[in-house]
C-alpha cells in the first residue's frame, strides 16, 4: 500500500513519520512544490519517494490514498481531485473553508465509496478517549458546560484568523464527546495587527441547558491548553500542558435539597475526592494514521470522519457571521 502526502512543510513530516512507523507496511510518496522540502524529506526519510507534481500522485495506480497537509484554501480542490481520481483522502483540519464545500466532499466520497477523514488528532489522544469513556459510562452525569481555553503568543497565520487556526481542536473534542447538536453560536473577536481576528470568544448554545465556551487567542503571554467539563455528578479538568495527570476528575458539585428543606438550605455543595486516571502513553497521530489505513482496508469506519469535519466548519462559519453581525447565529 502506498500513500501520498501532499505538503511536507509543517505538519506533513509528522504524517510521514507516523505512516512509516505503522505495523502495516506503508510506502510514502511526498509531494511539495518547494524542492528544498523534498530534499529535506529524502534526507530525513531515505525510504520515501518524492515529487513536485500532484497530478502524478493522482495518476499513480499504486497510491490508494492521499494525506493533504496544505493551506486551507486548497483543501476542497485537492480533496475533490483526489476523490475523483479514486483515492481515499485524509485532509488536515479545518476540512474546508466553507460548509458547502465540506458537504460536497462528503457526498462525493459516499458516491465513490471512498474514505474521507479529517485530521482531528485530539480525538485519538488517550486523554480525550478517557473523557469520552467517563461520559459514556455516566460517571460524570449530565454535562452542564464545556469550557475551553487555547491561548498562546503567536504563531500568526497568513491565510486564516485565530478561529480557523485554533478553534477546530477543541470544537472537534466537544463534538466527539457530547451527543447533543448545537442550536446557536454567538462570537466576538478583535483584530489588532493584520486585519484578521487574533483573539475571539465563542459561545455555543444547545437545546438543553448545556453551554460551550471557547477562548482562543494569539496574544497571550502564556500558553494554556485547558478544558473544563462540568457534570451533575463529577467534573473534569483536562490540561494538555501537563506531562502527566492530564486529566483530573473532581467529585465536586451542587445538590439541591428536597422540597421539605427548601426554606432552610437551597443548595448543598458537594466536595469530594480528586483522582487522576492512568492514561496510555501512545502518539495520537499514529493512531489516526492507523485508523486511516484500517478504514481504507474496510476494517472499520473512521472515527474522525467527513461529517465531523463538516460540523466543525459549520460552527466556525456561524462564529464568523456572528462577529460580523454582532448577534447570535442559528445553526
Amino acid at each position: 500500500m502506498k500513500i501520498g502526502v501532499i505538503g511536507v512543510g509543517y505538519w506533513g513530516p509528522n504524517l510521514v513519520r507516523n505512516l512509516l512507523s505503522l505495523k502495516e507496511p506503508v510506502g510514502v510518496i511526498c509531494c511539495d512544490l518547494n524542492p528544498q522540502r523534498l530534499i529535506y524529506m529524502k534526507k530525513r526519510f531515505p525510504i520515501v519517494e518524492t515529487t513536485d507534481n500532484y497530478q502524478s500522485v493522482l495518476n499513480n495506480p499504486d497510491i490508494v490514498g492521499v494525506c493533504i497537509a496544505t493551506p486551507i484554501r486548497t483543501h476542497y480542490t485537492m480533496a475533490k481531485e483526489a476523490l475523483l481520481a479514486g483515492k481515499h483522502v485524509l485532509v488536515e483540519k479545518p476540512m474546508t473553508d466553507s460548509s458547502k464545500d465540506a458537504a460536497a466532499l462528503i457526498e462525493l466520497a459516499e458516491q465513490r465509496n471512498l474514505v474521507l477523514m479529517v485530521d482531528h488528532t485530539f480525538l485519538y489522544t488517550s486523554a480525550v478517549k478517557k473523557i469520552k469513556e467517563l461520559i459514556s459510562q455516566d460517571e460524570i452525569g449530565s454535562i452542564m458546560y464545556f469550557d475551553s481555553v487555547r491561548i498562546n503568543l503567536g504563531v500568526f497565520q497568513h491565510d486564516v484568523n485565530v478561529i480557523w487556526d485554533l478553534a477546530p481542536h477543541d470544537l472537534s473534542i466537544m463534538h466527539y464527546i457530547i451527543d447533543e447538536k448545537p442550536i446557536s453560536v454567538m462570537a466576538v473577536g478583535s483584530k489588532h495587527f493584520d486585519g484578521r481576528e487574533d483573539m475571539a470568544y465563542i459561545t455555543i448554545q444547545f437545546e438543553s441547558s448545556l453551554i460551550g465556551h471557547f477562548h482562543i487567542n494569539w496574544l497571550s503571554p502564556v500558553k494554556v491548553r485547558t478544558i473544563l467539563i462540568g457534570g451533575t455528578k463529577k467534573m473534569i479538568v483536562y490540561n494538555d500542558m501537563e506531562s502527566s495527570e492530564k486529566i483530573k476528575i473532581y467529585d465536586k458539585g451542587v445538590d439541591i435539597k428536597t422540597e421539605e428543606m427548601r426554606y432552610q438550605v437551597l443548595v448543598d455543595y458537594r466536595i469530594g475526592d480528586m483522582y487522576a486516571p492512568n492514561l496510555e502513553q501512545t502518539e495520537a497521530l499514529s493512531d489516526l494514521c492507523e485508523d486511516f489505513i484500517a478504514s481504507i482496508q474496510g476494517k472499520k469506519k473512521p472515527l474522525s470522519n467527513g461529517l465531523s469535519g463538516y460540523e466543525i466548519v459549520r460552527i466556525i462559519e456561524a462564529s464568523q457571521q456572528s462577529i460580523k453581525l454582532a448577534r447570535p447565529i442559528k445553526i
